[in-house]
């Protein structure tokens, strides 16, 4: 088993109504990566998904954003994974995680969907949950209250600056992740203080 990515796919929804809502941040993710990377994404119709490459420190990695909506965010990865035969290894999920606080981010390697749909989804279409997952905190509304509002709502500015912060972070240790140093990223990404 290979501990380098070659997929990085953000997980989210389409289209300007959600555009910098709480749900969308693993777009914010591949966005910031290509920002720092030079990359840029096209739509492609085969993949259900904006589509591009970058390369970081001599590794390349596709970059993904599911353009059908969250609970068929699959459908999308598994394409796009078939076509390139890239195993589940070797691909990054990066989503919204009610169960962190804005600001925290962690890695983890395989596991279940702990009820997120895009990730639900993916392991049904993949047919494996061995895939890594980028873990970025948003926060949970508290007991009782409309978990679906909340993560379809935009997060307050602090919350919104923290989980950026975060999210750089994320991007400098990206080249860690590819080489497939992923103990290295994991201690420096769950001892940020």
């Amino acid at each position: 088993m290979s501990d380098s990515i070659r997929l990085i796919a953000g997980l989210g929804n389409p289209g300007e109504k959600y555009v910098g809502t709480r749900h969308n941040a693993g777009f914010w993710f591949v966005d910031e990566l290509c920002r720092r990377h030079g990359g840029s994404l096209r739509s492609d119709a085969r993949f259900g998904g904006d589509v591009g490459k970058i390369t970081v420190d001599g590794f390349d990695v596709l970059l993904l954003k599911p353009q059908i909506f969250m609970n068929r965010s699959g459908r999308a990865v598994a394409a796009l994974a078939r076509f390139f035969k890239i195993p589940p290894e070797e691909i990054l999920v990066a989503h919204d995680e009610l169960d962190l606080p804005p600001g925290t981010l962690r890695l983890k390697r395989s596991g279940g969907h702990g009820g997120h749909n895009g990730l639900r989804d993916i392991c049904q279409q993949l047919g494996s949950r061995d895939f890594l997952r980028l873990r970025i905190g948003i926060d949970h509304p508290g007991p009782g209250n409309d978990v679906v509002g909340y993560v379809l709502g935009r997060p307050h500015a602090d919350h919104r600056t923290a989980i950026d912060e975060a999210l750089a972070q994320a991007v400098a240790l990206t080249p860690a992740m590819l080489a497939g140093d992923l103990d290295k990223a994991m201690q420096q990404l769950h001892t940020k203080a």
